[in-house]
């Protein structure tokens, strides 16, 4: 046993409680080689440097993102891992349980479907189980596709000034921007050129919007201040409306109306 000195380390109770976990997740943490105490006190408690605290820091930070442990410890362990591609399999990985969460959610529309049709005997349930599968026609997930002139500023305001989280964007050989996305809450959005073949304008270019966007957000209130501090084109102001939600509108810098709002309280 070392003898450390305890001013220079935090006994496990105190990391604990710092990080809003429990001792028992420490050591779980411990047990697995995922996080390792720096020492131990003469009494044998748990003692964790800086060094420790800043891993711990770096493993809160990949569980926040939903990253399973023994892939945030081959991140944090093995030098020759790279953290880019660790990402893009852990998105892929979060595509997937989209997917299947999408498909449960069919299936339990479906039953809704057969419930309501009065399946509520025992016969009429395996009828509707049955024909689930049938029912279905391969919807997997909604990507909404918004056609901008410049998707390089378009991308920048959609993430600087209302809170997207950026996505990837694609560049041709002569450095434009041919493709790029952002992610607003659960769901993809892509930003489209324009196109004569396809015939896709953008709203600067008709004169007018022809589609919007609503997105669903934490506080409207607090989202309509930041919008509006990062120099956004506020449209209506927060408002209560009779169908249930309070939100607020924006333009884009290419006329895109984008509705933020959150359901009322009933």
């Amino acid at each position: 046993m070392t003898t450390a000195d305890d001013t220079a380390r935090v006994r496990v109770g105190h990391l604990a409680t710092a990080a809003g976990l429990t001792v028992r997740a420490l050591h779980h943490y411990e047990e697995i080689g995922l996080l390792r105490p720096s020492d131990r006190s003469e009494a044998g408690h748990r003692l964790y440097d800086t060094a420790a605290v800043a891993r711990l820091y770096r493993i809160l930070r990949l569980r926040d993102l939903g990253m399973p442990l023994d892939r945030i410890g081959q991140l944090l362990d093995d030098a020759g891992t790279d953290p880019g591609s660790a990402l893009r399999t852990h998105a892929a990985d979060i595509d997937a349980e989209i997917d299947r969460l999408v498909s449960q959610r069919e299936r339990v529309a479906n039953a809704l479907s057969g419930l309501a049709a009065g399946a509520d005997r025992i016969d009429d349930w395996m009828e509707v189980l049955a024909t689930m599968d049938e029912r279905r026609h391969g919807v997997r997930q909604r990507i909404s596709i918004l056609v901008y002139r410049d998707l390089g500023a378009a991308h920048d305001h959609l993430v600087r000034v209302f809170g997207m989280t950026p996505g990837e964007i694609h560049r041709d050989p002569d450095g434009n921007v041919v493709h790029a996305e952002v992610f607003g809450g659960d769901g993809r959005i892509w930003l489209h050129p324009e196109s004569d073949t396809f015939a896709l304008a953008s709203p600067a270019t008709l004169g007018r919007a022809t589609a919007t966007m609503a997105i669903m957000v934490d506080d409207v209130d607090a989202h309509h201040r930041s919008v509006v501090a990062h120099g956004g084109d506020i449209v209506y102001e927060p408002v209560d409306q009779p169908y249930g939600y309070r939100e607020y509108g924006a333009r884009d810098p290419e006329g895109t109306l984008w509705s933020f709002m959150r359901a009322l309280a009933a």
